[in-house]
């Protein structure tokens, strides 16, 4: 038995999983938050509090008998380097939004949606490092000459665990996060970071997905390491069929693809993954926040919205929610806002409201699942996360709104134990015991599995009915999609 860990570096903690190499097992783990400097703003971070907290959440000797590491950072992080490699400024942190107006320019000056789907299969958004860098040529022209190489967190990591080397490292799965790079090309857009920069700069080599980037000075061997994203598809056990519904005040939506998803629109954002295939992903502006804002409207919290919820039934009695409360994405309705239809004297009630919220937003979400659908994706299998899939209601209505099976995994450090595979599989590729071409098929952990059986009739009655009002208030929506 080998063991291999797995390092996740968020935005507020790094936690450390130690694994079996052959069955993924879970052997001991550590987690520390970063520590915050004085003065710090809460979008910006010195790099060397990620060194820090690795160090505390890797005491006691946590990682003795490790063979390989495997690191997953936040995507859209971004660390600017002088020549030297000394980092030349705090890190901007993936939660940065100061940059809107850079990425709406941005967008326009390459024609607008299609233009940037043609390039990188992303629309620049203000959290992805090609309009962190527009925003930074505009307002810190001093450090912006400073400047000869950009990262990733997880590549600024990688970097440090290998001694800082001359040569630094990606992999496709991050890089198909930062705005300049393509999924569907294997390569690097220099002209869009000149573009946003105003010089040419330095970018990390882009490592296949099993390749190692390298050994530690005492010899363990690192993987390419990816984003948070992709090292959470790789330690829920991801594969073709599967999608993944993540339910925050958001939500986000993606799934496995063999194929590069070339949308024009921009709803659809091009991720790669960290197995040499795709992410397609969309963002629901309004999931748990629906919830939140009746819950509130009902004088209750999300577990009594629930149980108010179950004591409706489908339809909520004809009461139809667009959970549109801040705009929404998908569809692109930015100016929006939510409507409730179908009132009637008999329906006018707390229970059939809640009903009403959770049925609108899973009915969001699906509308987003069904994009993927409508554009060839197949999904067999649903992984539903987030804290509200643990709420009773949310459990009942979405199997048969998602139609699908929906699998709820067990509470886990997902995003670290798949750096930990991907470091399993870069050790077995160079020691000759594992295909480059597939990560190690580790055993998954519990998960509590919802079929809809017959409930799948009854979701679709009540898909047409939100489908109705949502085409009746905004005819057309769905059609250029």
């Amino acid at each position: 038995m080998g063991k291999v860990a797995g390092i996740d570096s968020s935005t507020t903690g790094t936690t450390v999983v130690v694994c079996d190499s052959d069955t993924g097992e879970v052997l001991r783990q550590g987690h520390a938050p970063h520590p915050i400097g004085e003065g710090e703003k809460p979008t910006e971070i010195d790099p060397q509090a990620w060194l820090l907290s690795l160090g505390e959440a890797a005491k006691n000797g946590l990682l003795e008998g490790v063979q390989a590491i495997g690191v997953s950072g936040q995507q859209h992080g971004l660390l600017l380097l002088d020549a030297g490699g000394v980092a030349v400024r705090p890190a901007l942190l993936r939660g940065d939004k100061r940059a809107q107006a850079q990425a709406a320019d941005l967008a326009e000056e390459l024609g607008g949606a299609s233009g940037w789907m043609e390039a990188v299969g992303a629309v620049p958004q203000a959290a992805y490092p090609v309009a962190k860098l527009r925003w930074l040529a505009q307002h810190e022209p001093a450090t912006v000459k400073r400047t000869a190489e950009v990262l990733l967190p997880h590549d600024w990591l990688v970097w440090q665990l290998l001694g800082r080397p001359a040569r630094r490292t990606t992999d496709r799965g991050d890089a198909s996060g930062t705005g300049y790079w393509s999924a569907a090309t294997g390569e690097y857009r220099t002209d869009l970071v000149e573009r946003a920069f105003g010089h040419p700069v330095g970018l990390p080599d882009v490592l296949a997905p099993a390749e190692p980037a390298g050994q530690t000075p005492e010899g363990l061997l690192i993987s390419a390491g990816t984003g948070d994203t992709m090292a959470a598809a790789l330690g829920l056990g991801l594969g073709p069929g599967d999608a993944v519904v993540s339910l925050g005040a958001g939500g986000t939506v993606f799934a496995v693809h063999q194929e590069v998803l070339k949308d024009p629109t921009g709803t659809v954002t091009a991720f790669a993954d960290a197995t040499g295939r795709h992410l397609p992903l969309l963002h629901v502006r309004n999931a748990v926040r629906t919830l939140r804002a009746t819950a509130e409207l009902l004088g209750t919290d999300l577990a009594g919205l629930s149980e108010l919820a179950l004591r409706s039934t489908p339809g909520a009695y004809g009461l139809v929610l667009l959970p549109y409360l801040e705009g929404e994405r998908t569809p692109d309705l930015p100016h929006t806002a939510g409507t409730l239809a179908g009132l009637r004297r008999d329906s006018m009630k707390p229970e059939h409201l809640a009903r009403a919220a959770f049925e609108g937003m899973l009915c969001g979400v699906t509308d987003a699942l069904d994009v993927l659908r409508g554009k060839g994706v197949p999904v067999r299998r649903v992984f539903l996360l987030g804290a509200a899939a643990e709420l009773p209601a949310v459990r009942a209505i979405a199997p048969g709104l998602l139609d699908a099976l929906v699998v709820v995994p067990q509470a886990a450090e997902y995003a670290a134990i798949g750096a930990a595979r991907q470091a399993a599989w870069s050790l077995g590729a160079v020691l000759g015991s594992q295909s480059q071409g597939e990560p190690p098929q580790w055993r998954q952990g519990t998960a509590t599995l919802l079929d809809p059986g017959d409930d799948a009739a009854v979701g679709s009655a009540v898909r047409q009915q939100y489908t109705a009002v949502r085409e009746h208030t905004h005819p057309g929506a769905f059609a250029a999609l």
